[in-house]
């Protein structure tokens, strides 16, 4: 039998009703061995999640504000769960030292770490697994708080010999004892650290819709769901903006070579999106040259003109230092014989601008330098675009149909994607001709 291994997300554990559709998807799959919960999350778009509760309790603590009755809408959640599905589950001694520790100054990682805690003793007590706190698995470095991949996979190694499992998701803690949390969204990456450690065959991932969709549903109508999409596509276009997964849960089981299927817990009957490594792509059906298109507003492009410039050592290295000594990374570096180009986001260039174009004309020395602002970046992704004749064609030609400037072109040397710059203003325009032009394939 197969193993697997299915985290559940907030939206799938917000009440009582979610739980019994999360035990009914357990119950009815045995290969389900390890579940890990996120904290409840939103009953309605005015609802708030438990996660945020917390912080704002620890907020209010520090602040000496009313701490205490934000906690009580967070015990209320709790007992609320345990009252509806008529458990025999007293969680008022963990609730009062949870509390207790932040009046006393817990940091905000230990606070937001106990919604998915909590959430594992009442989801392991439901479906009569046993609870494992992923702080005894999962480690990160006490020095800077960056995971720790070594040692998890030394501590989570106890898993192994185990079925029948609840991990909460989202947190760990360091070597010396302190709890940490991954950044927001991080069950995923607990999951799949789960996944590897137990060797599954398959990682579910839980969420509220019916899998990885070809494009951002809030743009463009109904899109098609994405059947199979291989890691690095995956990658492609979590990096540009689609967001079903945190990017960062691909590693544990991209390494371990572990399929990921993303489905619905509201319609378990859907077979979801699964997200496979390049070589096991020939064991799924794909259609079209076009996996996804996603894309980010908020770029700036500075383009350097110089005449000769190729001819000259260094010329590259000197404008990178730029960057390096003001901590900026670029996104993409376009060129030409006599022009280069930095995209940079916005949110890094912000407050170094002028500086950083003083120093580079200081440096580099170029005929001239152009900055273009409100720039969008959209990438289309698609293992099957390299074997396709034309793709770039029909790409630009629906562009120019749609009446969008393209101000930038770059393609990887994998050939997988297609990136144009846009202005911001032609962003959506854009993003709905792309998809227009493959979505029938």
């Amino acid at each position: 039998m197969a193993l697997k291994v299915a985290k559940f997300g907030g939206s799938s554990l917000a009440d009582a009703s979610c739980f019994r559709k999360v035990k009914a998807i357990v119950e009815n799959d045995p290969a389900i061995q390890f579940v890990v919960p996120s904290a409840p999350g939103k009953r309605n778009p005015g609802d708030t999640k438990v996660t945020d509760l917390l912080y704002m309790t620890v907020e209010a603590a520090r602040q000496d504000g009313d701490y205490r009755a934000i906690f009580a809408r967070i015990r209320e959640r709790y007992f609320g769960i345990i009252e509806d599905l008529g458990l025999n589950l007293d969680l008022t001694s963990e609730l009062d030292n949870i509390e207790k520790n932040i009046r006393d100054g817990a940091s905000s990682d230990y606070a937001a770490s106990r919604g998915e805690y909590l959430n594992g003793l009442i989801l392991a007590d439901y479906l009569g697994f046993t609870f494992v706190d992923a702080a005894e698995l999962i480690c990160f470095h006490s020095s800077d708080g960056t995971y720790d991949d070594d040692t998890t996979q030394q501590w989570s190694r106890r898993l192994e010999n185990m079925s029948r499992v609840v991990v909460p998701g989202f947190y760990g803690r360091r070597r010396n004892g302190g709890i940490k949390t991954f950044s927001r969204g991080g069950s995923d990456i607990t999951g799949a650290i789960v996944a590897r450690a137990v060797h599954a065959d398959i990682y579910e991932n839980w969420t509220d819709v019916n899998g990885f969709m070809m494009a951002d549903p809030r743009i463009v109508e109904n899109p098609k769901i994405i059947r199979t999409v291989s890691y690095a596509e995956l990658r492609e276009l979590s990096y540009m903006g689609a967001t079903v997964l945190h990017e960062d849960s691909i590693f544990p089981v991209r390494r371990a070579k572990i399929p990921i299927n993303v489905r619905n817990t509201n319609a378990p009957e859907e077979p979801g999106t699964m997200i496979v490594p390049d070589s096991f792509l020939k064991f799924y059906p794909r259609e079209g040259v076009m996996t996804g298109v996603a894309g980010r507003r908020g770029f700036t492009v500075i383009t350097l003109y110089k005449d000769n410039m190729h001819n000259e050592v260094g010329f590259g290295y000197r404008l990178l230092r730029v960057l390096e000594r003001h901590n900026i990374s670029f996104e993409h570096a376009p060129s030409g014989i006599d022009t280069m180009s930095l995209v940079i986001s916005d949110v890094n260039l912000r407050d170094h601008l002028e500086e950083v174009l003083r120093e580079i004309q200081e440096e580099c020395n170029p005929n001239s330098i152009e900055l273009q602002t409100n720039m969008a970046l959209i990438a289309t992704v698609g293992k099957g675009m390299v074997r396709s004749r034309g793709v770039a064609a029909r790409l630009f030609n629906a562009l120019y149909q749609a009446g969008v400037n393209i101000r930038m072109i770059d393609q990887g040397s994998s050939e997988m994607n297609i990136i144009v710059g846009v202005e911001s203003a032609d962003f959506e325009k854009a993003l709905i001709a792309i998809y227009d032009a493959f979505k029938e394939d």
